[in-house]
């Protein structure tokens, strides 16, 4: 029996090493025939033998499915996407083909989670803002936080039980830190098998110390943390977001960060990347990152052993764990 044709589709050739060390492309190899040739984003001259293609491999930068596109590949029955999001591949005439499509969300879940972990530590202890007075003073007594400041009995407020969040809520079982969740589509018996106590968003953000937002970016989510959700923040309260930037109206918050009376740590902005001289980048109280909560380095082997085990799947059962299916879009990042 042949294996299924399979081909890699990205924005770069170089991201199958970064995803695939030697023993996974082995593993990759014993259930497709997978195609010498890696495909970037352009597409521009895409090879006939396209049209044999069963199995996409895809990464971030590769292309829009659209009836153009699946033009090229008539025999095309499942997309395995090594990355979270598919909405910016998938169009209906995908969905109308019923080519399956999967995502790999659940294993780029696991980094972000791990960011999110240390940046509420590292702000509840303030370590953050005393390294950078350390560096300027020199003083060492001088740098040292003062007032209520440390994990032990905290609250952490976690907007969203996506994968990420849910995973976050995991992680921070093993110490003294209580959980609220905020998420409309659970019940309070859900949340609470979940591990974390179920509140309002108005509840949520009154009783928080940490804020960290994990729901994805919808209609009915854009600036969901307005002026008004801000200001029924605690003083001294640390909001966080890696989920996406216009869920924050950043106007709002750059007014209450630049007041004193918030800290942000964001690995996301509206917009991005923001403007060079915006103020997020030099208030005191902002710790900003260049988009580094999600998979990078060594970890997007993480990701590449999820696509072998998916590829293992739906060749040797016809199944996808990751599976995305187009009523999914409205509730998934």
């Amino acid at each position: 029996m042949s294996l299924p044709h399979a081909m890699f589709a990205a924005g770069s050739a170089s991201l199958f090493d970064d995803l695939f060390d030697k023993h996974a492309v082995a593993r990759l190899r014993s259930y497709i025939t997978l195609d010498d040739e890696l495909l970037t984003a352009d597409l521009t001259d895409i090879p006939a033998r396209a049209r044999d293609v069963e199995l996409l491999i895809t990464g971030w930068g590769a292309p829009r499915f659209d009836a153009e596109m699946l033009s090229h590949w008539p025999n095309l029955r499942a997309i395995v996407h090594a990355a979270g999001s598919v909405k910016r591949l998938v169009t209906p005439d995908l969905w109308d083909r019923g080519i399956r499509v999967s995502s790999c969300a659940q294993a780029n879940a696991y980094p972000v989670a791990e960011y999110t972990l240390a940046m509420i530590l590292l702000s509840v202890k303030r370590t953050l803002e005393s390294s950078r007075e350390f560096a300027s003073t020199q003083n060492l007594l001088a740098s040292l936080p003062s007032g209520r400041f440390g994990a032990f009995g905290v609250t952490v407020g976690i907007i969203g039980a996506s994968r990420i969040g849910r995973r976050v809520i995991e992680l921070l079982r093993p110490f003294d830190i209580r959980c609220l969740l905020y998420d409309p589509s659970l019940t309070d018996a859900e949340a609470r098998a979940l591990g974390a106590q179920p509140a309002t968003l108005a509840e949520l953000l009154t009783r928080s110390d940490v804020v960290t937002v994990h729901a994805p970016s919808l209609p009915e989510t854009r600036r969901m943390i307005g002026r008004e959700q801000l200001a029924l923040m605690r003083d001294d309260a640390v909001l966080i977001n890696t989920a996406r930037g216009a869920l924050v109206d950043t106007d709002a918050l750059v007014a209450e960060v630049a007041s004193g009376r918030l800290r942000a740590v964001l690995d996301v902005t509206d917009p991005e990347p923001l403007p060079p001289g915006h103020p997020l980048f030099t208030l005191p109280g902002v710790t900003l990152t260049p988009h580094v909560a999600g998979s990078l380095g060594n970890e997007l082997q993480r990701i590449g052993s999820s696509v072998v085990d998916e590829v293992e799947r739906y060749v040797t059962s016809d199944e996808l764990a990751g599976e995305v299916t187009s009523p999914d879009l409205a509730k998934i990042a």
